[in-house]
């Protein structure tokens, strides 16, 4: 019975990224400012039983880095305690964003997950059209560093989480699939995700929310086969916040859900209030 948070933290963003190639280079933010803090429960479905196994915060803090203006977004889960003893998880996502012309500066992950541990460090070079990677794969394993050519457009998938919550989702049709690019385990991969139109989604205190819904590619691996076994529900208004993240994996179902939102940039207008 094993949640990789690391993952309910990919699932957020690959949903997040639904955004066209060419729009990705120049995107102005309207949607978030300093101070946001979005928090999530992570379950997992163990014999059709959803289980409550950690918790996901993403903040946004204003920094500077290498005397630019950045943001600073960060993405950090853990399980609980009652959960450690059959799969502890500590996993750490992090990056500075240039604020002018929201491109990735440094990208750094931390994860550790029962005996799975690895550190992804990327350094973006624009000048030179090239990623410098270090990767070090279990805790005593050396880092290995190598050189990544930049393709246009390319985002990590943290930085795609608060890129695409600025895009105006109304022009697309049901079914459209909308083309993204990010890197992701030291691999630029070229996806896309399909728009499925609107739908009322709920919380596990049963807060309803009119959402956007989407259902993204995902590359096939340790934790999924490939195809569109994840569905994305977000919500409807200029902050575009993920409510709901369900997805088939390998050895089960995990989810991710909304549970509150601290320093938005606007009132969450997407959730219905019941008089």
């Amino acid at each position: 019975m094993k949640l990789k948070l690391g993952y309910i933290i990919l699932f957020i963003s690959l949903v997040m990224g639904s955004i066209k190639l060419q729009a990705q280079c120049e995107v102005e933010n309207k949607a978030f400012r300093a101070g946001e803090v979005v928090t999530y429960h992570a379950y997992y479905n163990w014999h059709f039983i959803w289980i409550n196994a950690g918790i996901v915060h993403f903040s946004v803090e204003e920094e500077k880095f290498r005397n630019k203006e950045a943001w600073f977004l960060s993405a950090y889960g853990r399980t609980y305690k009652g959960y450690d003893k059959f799969m502890k998880v500590r996993d750490t996502f992090e990056v500075y964003v240039d604020t002018l012309g929201f491109q990735p500066l440094y990208y750094n992950r931390v994860t550790n997950e029962g005996s799975t541990k690895s550190h992804h460090k990327y350094l973006f070079n624009y000048d030179n059209a090239q990623i410098n990677t270090q990767i070090r794969k279990g805790e005593n394993g050396c880092y290995k560093d190598s050189v990544i050519a930049l393709k246009d457009c390319t985002s990590d998938v943290l930085t795609m989480v608060y890129k695409a919550r600025n895009i105006n989702y109304s022009k697309y049709q049901v079914n459209d699939k909308i083309p993204i690019r990010m890197i992701v385990d030291g691999e630029i991969h070229d996806l896309y995700i399909r728009y499925l139109g609107k739908e009322v989604a709920k919380n596990r205190e049963g807060r309803s929310f009119r959402c956007l819904k989407f259902s993204p590619l995902l590359v096939a691996g340790t934790i999924f086969e490939s195809g569109e076994d994840m569905t994305v529900w977000v919500t409807d208004d200029k902050n575009r916040i993920p409510i709901v993240v369900e997805a088939k994996v390998l050895i089960g179902s995990v989810k991710a859900v909304f549970v509150e939102a601290a320093g938005t940039r606007y009132s969450m207008d997407a959730e219905i209030v019941e008089n």
